[in-house]
């Protein structure tokens, strides 16, 4: 019997259980619960790979804890900038956007581009226009306003440097906000979505890898679905959700031993920290990070479940 799955992530990066108190523990915990089982129940009901991704994703970006959707960082200008991608690994059709603000889930913009846009990739302005076209839901800017973001960017705001998620340019901490989701549903289809805010304080109109198909995100059912982590240009130097499958298809490596070759070895050896979780066409699922922590969780058909944020 064909096993399904899913698994997420909330960011990665210098995650120190002594720098967590009890209940913002809890409340980590009970939003990653929340998406992980929102994304589950769609494929216990028979429901598709990329919709399970895309629900996932969607929780994770309403939960205001996490760097995506509602909960993201402000850039220099004092905004808001999101990306988000999906892809199908069933058809390889694939949708992305970037550097859009006020629309509520950014990964269901890109579900939209990807099934009604006849492209791939869209951006700004004009990928807000087609939002508009398509229904998607907006929020003013207020819904996007957290205290504690804003005065993560007030104290970095004269500066010429720039935060991953929520760590100051004083702090050791380094946390890599995006959210993800990889499901293998119970036709043997997988998918991957991944959702960003970004940088606190980025300037230029900065994009990361969440968006770009084959580093943040990439899906094939010949190989697997991957959804990274971690700071956004050594990700897209690696190419790294691609490699994975690649290293799948071309070299006979396991989803675990792919995972592990990239993000243990091709991203440390250029200084690349975060992590990806991966999901294979037999239901297996990976949750591999670099860095000391990673907010994550899986849930399979056999029964296997795990929601965690540490190392082992």
């Amino acid at each position: 019997m064909q096993v399904f799955s899913i698994a997420i992530h909330g960011g990665a990066g210098t995650i120190l259980k002594s720098k967590m108190t009890e209940a913002l523990e809890e409340t980590y915990h009970k939003g990653l619960q929340e998406a992980l089982y929102a994304g589950y129940t769609v494929l216990q009901k028979g429901g598709s790979s990329v919709d399970a991704v895309k629900t996932a994703v969607i929780h994770l970006e309403d939960n205001i804890l996490f760097n995506a959707g509602r909960g993201s960082v402000f850039t220099y200008k004092g905004l808001h900038e999101m990306d988000a991608s999906v892809m199908d690994g069933k058809t390889l059709d694939a949708g992305a956007v970037a550097g859009v603000s006020n629309i509520r889930n950014p990964v269901e913009l890109a579900y939209e581009i990807m099934q009604h846009s006849g492209h791939v990739f869209l951006s700004g302005a004009d990928a807000k226009e087609f939002a508009l076209k398509r229904g998607i839901r907006m929020e003013n800017d207020d819904y996007f306003f957290s205290q504690y973001r804003y005065d993560q960017w007030v104290a970095m705001r004269d500066s010429d440097g720039y935060a991953l998620d929520h760590s100051l340019p004083d702090a050791k901490e380094k946390k890599f906000g995006t959210v993800g989701a990889v499901a293998c549903d119970a036709y043997g289809n997988v998918a991957a979505a991944t959702s960003t805010g970004g940088m606190t304080n980025k300037k230029y109109g900065r994009i990361g890898d969440t968006p770009l198909i084959g580093a943040g995100t990439y899906a094939n059912n010949k190989t697997c679905a991957v959804s990274c982590t971690g700071h956004g240009e050594l990700f897209i130097k690696a190419v790294a959700a691609y490699d994975v499958s690649c290293l799948m298809e071309y070299r006979g490596m396991s989803l675990e031993e792919a995972a592990e070759e990239v993000t243990m070895k091709k991203l440390v050896s250029i200084g690349g920290e975060g992590g990806m979780i991966g999901a294979d066409a037999q239901g297996n699922t990976v949750m591999v990070f670099n860095s000391e922590g990673m907010y994550r969780a899986m849930k399979n058909s056999r029964g296997e479940e795990v929601i965690a944020v540490y190392k082992d």
